[in-house]
């Protein structure tokens, strides 16, 4: 099989996403084409590494928005296949080196790179996928669309740290949670709708209109992962539940559950997610005391909140296909849970 065979996504069935993929199908099938092109090197583990997370990483719906949020402002160029590329590489390599910080072996059901060919060759072929996405931005020549790609990832990796920092505190509220989430995940999602429209030359109010839709559908889109790791729906989704609960992750769910609960349910977070004393009756304890403060709701509460002020930036631009497949995509993501 070839390289570019393994890392185009498996085929899936129909999703919410399918009809805004479908709008930048062509554009798409380009920038898979630039991932095998630009992931090449003469050292052959660096292809055969990133190749195997790339094939692994999901719908690329951030270099999706980016395709979609050029066609939304009427460009008609080709400097977003690069850019959209560039953002895939940035989302890859924080991947690459989560999954070595978090000690991770699977990933969407398969083997993350660090279980199967170690930490330092994961941490170093990330390192490559950020190098090969700053030539991509100064390929690009503007020093607008730098500015945003590397502020985005400088913001990543200040988010990563602030997690390892909160991670396994219970003592973490919703603001630290919040700014964390905000770092590493809707970060790359503001950038990578936001370049679309500095390409197409767009005024300011546009360009700030996709950075606030992307940055708020990135919010809601974590706070749904969040949710779904202590939901019955992951399973359906061919994930384990609990992840997270077994990392000692502290995400919005365990927030509530925690500060909603009486001292000895304190105490019980406390034992599972600070010291990692678990048992295997822990998780279904976990679920219920979810399920009687009602944290998973209220998290979905907050993550519609977000995905409305997502759908309300999108205001500014004339109705049209690709507006109402970026509105149908955070309907679709907030739907995910239930």
């Amino acid at each position: 099989m070839t390289l570019a065979a393994e890392i185009t996504p498996k085929a899936r069935p129909v999703t919410g996403l399918e009809p805004l993929t479908a709008l930048v199908a062509d554009d798409l099938q380009a920038v898979n084409r630039l991932i095998v092109e630009r992931m090449h090197s003469p050292v052959a583990l660096i292809p055969q590494l990133a190749g195997h997370i790339v094939a692994a990483g999901g719908k690329r719906l951030r270099p999706i928005l980016t395709l979609a949020s050029a066609r939304l402002c009427g460009y008609r160029g080709a400097r977003h296949l690069a850019l959209a590329t560039c953002v895939e590489f940035i989302h890859t390599a924080t991947l690459l080196h989560d999954d070595v910080v978090d000690q991770s072996n699977l990933r969407r059901g398969l083997s993350t790179a660090n279980a199967v060919w170690g930490n330092q060759p994961s941490v170093l072929v990330g390192d490559f996928l950020f190098s090969r996405a700053f030539q991509l931005m100064v390929a690009d020549g503007s020093l607008k669309v730098l500015k945003i790609l590397s502020d985005a990832s400088a913001v990543i990796a200040e988010g990563e740290v602030q997690q390892l920092m909160t991670s396994n505190d219970t003592a973490t509220g919703l603001e630290d949670y919040l700014q964390v989430i905000g770092a590493k995940t809707a970060a790359l999602f503001a950038a990578a709708c936001r370049i679309g429209a500095v390409v197409a030359e767009r005024p300011e109010d546009e360009e700030q209109a996709l950075d606030v839709y992307g940055r708020n559908f990135g919010i809601a889109f974590q706070l749904v992962d969040d949710v779904l790791d202590y939901s019955a729906r992951q399973a359906e989704l061919g994930k384990t539940v609990g992840d997270d609960f077994r990392e000692g992750k502290i995400t919005l769910p365990v927030i509530l559950a925690y500060e909603r609960g009486s001292a000895e349910e304190q105490a019980f977070w406390r034992r599972c997610l600070e010291d990692m004393e678990q048992s295997k009756a822990d998780l279904p304890r976990a679920l219920d005391l979810m399920a009687r403060h009602g944290a998973l709701a209220d998290s979905m509460v907050l993550a519609r909140d977000y995905g409305k002020q997502a759908r309300d930036a999108l205001q500014v631009f004339p109705d049209g296909p690709v507006r109402r497949e970026l509105l149908a995509v955070v309907d679709f993501c907030l739907g995910r849970a239930y």
